[in-house]
């Protein structure tokens, strides 16, 4: 969809903004560029739509070269959306968001009806905000307005330079979902400026990590994170990058342990005898639906001095309950989150409504490692052998 070839951008006093650029951003894919300020990442997304004029190398469009393109037309054609959000404070969020179809010669009632429908889109109900105007507004929903104003026009491009920039940690979090959430359904092709390696990390397909003028690296945020290509690349996204990681490695079935299942109706001396069948000390209980409901400890399913528990009693008596559950590719920063949050030694993991197993800690940590191991050697992550670190005083010479 967009292609840069050997794109230079240098002022009169001989400062090289961007050097010899050559990128390609596939048709609905969201390319985050980030770096330091002066780095030329704002220079490169404001060139593809002219703001900014390359004093070397074409950009093309959808295969067609933007310097052939009428200016006004082709920003037309493409959705922009700032920190500052840039509102018309004299009009109401409706007709703000109506502002580029209108433009476009569509009639108002038309551009004011797709306009309500983007408000509704972006979270902001148009019978309650359609009639404000943008000081009436908090900083997050005019950002909102922002976003839905730039796909008016339904642009198959969207440039986007730190829209949430502004904003409150809490309030950026919430909008980074919104976001996330209308591109899964939208999938406009999206270059998208920031200096957040962490917001790089969650919204980028690819990340382009610039450095002075040029791209230091362009790859997926876990190759980025698990494999930098250059010291650069590494000491820009940080000496926590196996943190950072955890945000962008799925929880696979792989992963999982497979403890006994036992259901919290079942009888609970036959659960019990499963158990010691099994020689396992604890079980996974799942309700009537197969949701995860907690675990039972196989000593509990007995009576006192090791006797079988009443015929009548049921697990669901003996076990403990627990609500810390993720669905399958949920990333491993969630399912920590969830650990730490339950205070829970492991999680359930289901694929839809059938429940797979249990991450633990330990096997989370064998994930993380299999996936950052795999990035860097070019291979799945399922063809990943890990040699084991001997556990605390089996050290030889120990």
């Amino acid at each position: 969809m967009i292609r840069f070839e050997h794109v230079t951008k240098r002022y009169a006093d001989g400062t090289t903004a961007v050097d010899d650029l050559s990128f390609e951003v596939a048709a609905g894919e969201l390319i985050t560029l980030v770096g330091p300020s002066g780095c030329g990442k704002t220079t490169t997304m404001k060139m593809v739509n002219r703001l900014i004029e390359p004093t070397g190398g074409r950009i093309l469009l959808d295969g067609e070269d933007i310097a052939a393109a009428d200016p006004v037309e082709l920003r037309r054609r493409i959705g922009y959306v700032i920190q500052q959000v840039g509102l018309f404070p004299h009009k109401t969020v409706l007709d703000n968001t109506a502002t580029v179809p209108h433009l476009l010669g569509r009639p108002r009632k038309q551009a004011r009806a797709r306009a309500a429908e983007l408000l509704d889109l972006v979270g902001l109900d148009p019978s309650v905000y359609g009639d404000r105007y943008p000081d009436q507004l908090s900083g997050g929903q005019r950002q909102r307005v922002g976003v839905a104003r730039a796909l008016a026009a339904d642009p198959p491009v969207l440039l986007m330079d730190e829209p949430f920039g502004a904003v409150d940690p809490v309030v950026r979090e919430h909008l980074q979902n919104e976001f996330l959430r209308l591109q899964s359904t939208l999938h406009k092709t999206v270059l998208f400026v920031t200096h957040d390696i962490e917001e790089a990390v969650r919204l980028g397909d690819r990340i382009a990590v610039y450095g002075a003028g040029r791209i230091e690296q362009l790859d997926t945020p876990a190759t980025v994170l698990g494999a930098p290509a250059t010291p650069y690349t590494a000491e820009f996204v940080g000496a926590d990058r196996g943190l950072k990681r955890l945000s962008v490695t799925p929880v696979e079935a792989a992963d999982l342990e497979e403890p006994p299942v036992v259901r919290a109706d079942d009888p609970a001396d036959r659960a019990a005898a499963r158990l010691a069948a099994d020689d396992a000390p604890w079980a996974v209980v799942l309700d009537a639906d197969d949701a995860p409901y907690g675990w039972v400890p196989a000593a509990a399913l007995t009576g006192t001095a090791g006797e079988p528990a009443p015929k009548d009693a049921t697990v669901r008596t003996h076990a403990h309950r627990m609500d810390a559950w993720l669905p399958l590719g949920a990333p491993l920063r969630q399912a920590l989150s969830t650990m730490l949050q339950h205070d829970a030694g492991w999680i359930a993991v289901r694929d839809g409504d059938r429940h797979l197993g249990v991450l633990t800690p330990a096997r989370l940590h064998s994930a993380l490692r299999r996936a950052t191991t795999a990035d860097a050697a070019g291979t799945p992550r399922g063809e990943v052998a890990l040699e084991t670190v001997p556990a605390a005083g089996t050290v030889p010479g120990t």
